[in-house]
C-alpha cells in the first residue's frame, strides 16, 4: 500500500487563469475565492483568472493568490478524490507552500493562513523594494561548487548566498543585484549546464529580507496554532514537526534561511513515502521529485478537470 503526501507549490509557480476551471466546475471553490476576497480586501478570483500578468507576479499579490489556489486544489481532491485526502500522512510546501502545508494540516485556520501569507507577500515586496537584488537558478553543478560560485561572483560587501536546495543539480542563488549578475560567467566557468535569472522581487530567504521579518513575527505572535493532524516536513531544518509551538518561530526563521527541499525530499523518501500529490498549480514539484527518484508515482491536482 502506497504512504502518500501532499506537496504545496511555491511562489514563482503563478500563471493567468490558475484555479479558474476548479471555480467553475466546483461550489466549493466558489465560496473560498469569496471567503477570500473579503479578508484580502480584493478580487483574488480576477487576479487569477484574468491576471494582468505583472500583477499577479508582484509578490504582495501572488502569494495570497497561489495560497488560495492551493486550498482551491484540496477543496477539489475532497469531490474527486476523498481517498487521497483521507490517506494523506504527510505534507511539505516549498516556501510560501509551507504555509498551504500548515492549513491543510490542522494547524493554522484557512482565514489565519491567508492573513499570514498575505502580511508576508506585503513585508517581503516592501523588503525587495528597499534594495535592488535578485535570484538566480544554477543547473549542473553540487552544492559545493555553487558556494565556490558565489564566492568568485560576491560583490564587495554584499550579500550572495544559496538560497533554494531543489534538486540534484538545480540550486537558486540570492543576493544584492550586482553580484547576480556576476554568477552567470562564474557559474560557467565552475562547469554549470545553464543559469537563469529568476523572475522574482528580490533576493528571498537571505538577510536581504530581515526587513520583513519583524513585520511577520508580528502577525505570527497574533496567529493561534494547532497541533498538526499529520507530519510537516519544514524547508528550515527538513525535519517533521507537528507542535503548535514549533510552527510560528519557523515560519518566521523561513524568511531569510534557505529552503532545504532536496532535503526534505530525501527525509519524506527515507521515512517511507511513496506516492505524492501536488496540491495547486504547475507541475514544478513533480519535475523536483522526478530528479530525486524517477520512479515515484505523482499526481497533479488542477492540471485538467473532469
Amino acid at each position: 500500500m502506497s504512504k502518500i503526501a501532499f506537496l504545496f507549490p511555491g511562489q514563482g509557480a503563478q500563471t493567468v487563469g490558475m484555479g479558474k476551471e476548479a471555480w467553475e466546475k466546483f461550489d466549493t471553490v466558489k465560496q473560498l475565492f469569496a471567503q477570500a476576497s473579503d479578508i484580502v480586501g480584493y478580487s483574488i478570483q480576477d487576479v487569477c483568472f484574468e491576471g494582468p500578468k505583472e500583477k499577479l507576479d508582484s509578490t504582495d499579490i501572488s502569494q495570497p493568490a497561489l495560497f488560495v489556489t492551493s486550498m482551491a486544489a484540496v477543496e477539489v481532491l475532497k469531490e474527486t478524490n476523498p481517498e487521497a485526502i483521507e490517506s494523506c500522512a504527510g505534507v511539505a510546501g516549498l516556501s510560501l507552500g509551507e504555509y498551504s502545508a500548515l492549513a491543510f494540516s490542522g494547524a493554522i485556520s484557512f482565514e489565519d493562513g491567508l492573513r499570514l501569507v498575505q502580511k508576508r507577500g506585503e513585508a517581503m515586496q516592501a523588503a525587495a523594494n528597499a534594495c535592488d537584488s535578485g535570484m538566480v537558478s544554477v543547473l549542473g553543478l553540487d552544492a559545493e561548487k555553487v558556494e565556490e560560485v558565489c564566492n568568485t561572483a560576491r560583490a564587495d560587501g554584499e550579500v550572495l548566498q544559496t538560497a533554494n536546495f531543489l534538486c540534484p543539480g538545480n540550486i537558486a542563488v540570492s543576493g544584492n543585484q550586482a553580484s547576480c549578475d556576476n554568477v552567470a560567467a562564474a557559474a560557467e566557468a565552475a562547469g554549470a549546464m545553464k543559469v537563469i535569472p529568476l523572475a522574482v522581487a528580490g533576493a528571498f530567504h537571505t538577510p536581504i529580507m530581515d526587513p520583513a521579518v519583524e513585520s511577520l513575527r508580528v502577525a505570527v505572535d497574533a496567529t493561534t496554532f494547532s497541533n498538526s493532524n499529520v507530519p510537516v516536513y519544514c524547508n528550515v531544518d527538513a525535519k517533521v514537526h507537528s507542535q503548535s509551538d514549533e510552527f510560528g518561530p519557523l515560519l518566521v526563521k523561513q524568511i531569510c534561511s534557505p529552503v532545504r527541499w532536496h532535503d526534505s525530499m530525501n527525509a519524506m523518501l527515507a521515512d517511507g513515502y511513496d506516492e505524492f500529490y501536488e496540491v495547486g498549480t504547475g507541475r514544478v514539484l513533480r519535475g523536483l521529485l522526478k530528479r530525486i527518484n524517477r520512479k515515484l508515482k505523482t499526481h497533479g491536482t488542477l492540471d485538467s478537470i473532469q
